[in-house]
This record gives structure tokens, C-alpha cells and sequence, in this order.
């Protein structure tokens, strides 16, 4: 059997009692980075046999969890923050267990997606999740265009290192398009950003911005 759990998106604190209870019953854990979870486990005084899952290996290792799920053994799984296969692995494993017949179970948990859209104040009666924004402009700009014209809020996940070019592409396209740039999430230094694509560009010109990003479009009032 496999149990998917969420993990904190940044707070420790925010783990389930239902995730910890499972996390110290199974035999095994597949993290994306062992290197990673071994701290969060650490502090729980978890101590399981661990095994990387990500998205280089999860193809060469499906064949070696399979066969141990059909052998009896319980392996939970977890990605580094929030929920497995949310832009993150376990996608080709949950096939497998599909495939092959497998029990699986998905706790439920913290997702910085719609945390971020709680908190940024924009229509959450409607929304899209397109994961991360592509690497190249040309895609991103495409893309970006597609979600404002989709008339419901639009939310990507974007790297800090992109954020700057994202937010000038925004700003060519609609400089007043409100736009909420949420940052760390959970976190000691959380932080919403919200204003125009324009004022939101120069203003992290001034103050380059670190951290995990959600990027949230209020497409209500593109026009």
C-alpha cells in the first residue's frame, strides 16, 4: 500500500497528527530529497529507512516500490514541501498503482496554491493552477496571454531568478493588470504583494526578491 502525505509548505507546525501517525508506521518513506526531509523527520524523531522518489529517478525506481507495495510493505510518500504530484513527483507512481491494482490513500494537506489565493484577495469563486510558467519568454508571454483571457484568476508557481522578466512581460502586456506576488508562504518572512504589473516591476527592480513564489493574475479587471 501507499500513502501519499503532504508535508509543511514552510512551517514545521502546519503538519497533520494523520501524517505524522503514518510517517511513523510505514515501512518506508520516498522523498524527492532525502537530504531534505531527513530534517522535518528529524525533528518529529522519525527515523525510517528512506529512498529518493524525484523526477530523474522515479521511472528506474517504480519497478522496486511496486514489487515491495505487492510484497506488503507500506510506503508513504512525499515530496520535499505540500502535496506529491502537485508540480511535484509521484505522478508515474500513482499510474502505477492505478495499473497494477495497488491500495493507495492521499492524506490531505497544506497546498501553497490555495493558500496563496486565500490570502491574496483576488475572486477565488473561479480559478485556474497552471504549475510553473515555461522558461522562455516567447512560452511564458503565450502563456500568460491565455490565462488573462480565461476570465478567472490565474495562479503560477515562478522562480525568483524569473519573476523580474515575468512581471515586464505583464507589464507590456497590461501594465494595470492587478497582479499578487506571494512569497514564502507559512514562513517567517511571508509576504503579499499586490498591485499593478507596472508598480509591482519597479518595485522589485528595487528589491530582488528570494524565496518560493506564487503569482496570482485578477484577470476580473484586464480590461
Amino acid at each position: 500500500m501507499f500513502t501519499f502525505v503532504p508535508t509543511p509548505i514552510g512551517n514545521r507546525g502546519d503538519i497533520t497528527l494523520r501524517a505524522l501517525e503514518v510517517l511513523r508506521s510505514v515501512d518506508l518513506i520516498a522523498c524527492e530529497d532525502t537530504r531534505h526531509s531527513r530534517p522535518l523527520l528529524k525533528h518529529y524523531e522519525i527515523d525510517q529507512t528512506l529512498v529518493s522518489l524525484h523526477d530523474h529517478n522515479e521511472a528506474h525506481r517504480l519497478p522496486e516500490l511496486i514489487e515491495k507495495a505487492k510484497a506488503g510493505s507500506h510506503i508513504a510518500v512525499i515530496s520535499d514541501a505540500g502535496m506529491p504530484l502537485i508540480s511535484d513527483p509521484g505522478y508515474r507512481l500513482m499510474q502505477a498503482c492505478i495499473a497494477e491494482d495497488i491500495a493507495y490513500t492521499v492524506l490531505p494537506g497544506p497546498s501553497a496554491v490555495l493558500t496563496a489565493l486565500a490570502g491574496s484577495g483576488f475572486p477565488c469563486h473561479a480559478f485556474s493552477f497552471d504549475g510553473f510558467l515555461p522558461v522562455k519568454k516567447g512560452k511564458r508571454r503565450k502563456a500568460l496571454e491565455a490565462a488573462i483571457s480565461a476570465e478567472k484568476t490565474a495562479i503560477f508557481f515562478e522562480s525568483p531568478h524569473r519573476l523580474l522578466s515575468t512581471l515586464e512581460i505583464l507589464t507590456d502586456i497590461n501594465p494595470e493588470l492587478p497582479v499578487c506576488v506571494a512569497r514564502e508562504l507559512s514562513k517567517k518572512f511571508e509576504t503579499y504583494h499586490r498591485d499593478g504589473a507596472a508598480t509591482l516591476w519597479e518595485y522589485f527592480k528595487q528589491h530582488p526578491p528570494k524565496g518560493e513564489i506564487v503569482l496570482l493574475l485578477d484577470v476580473s479587471q484586464a480590461s
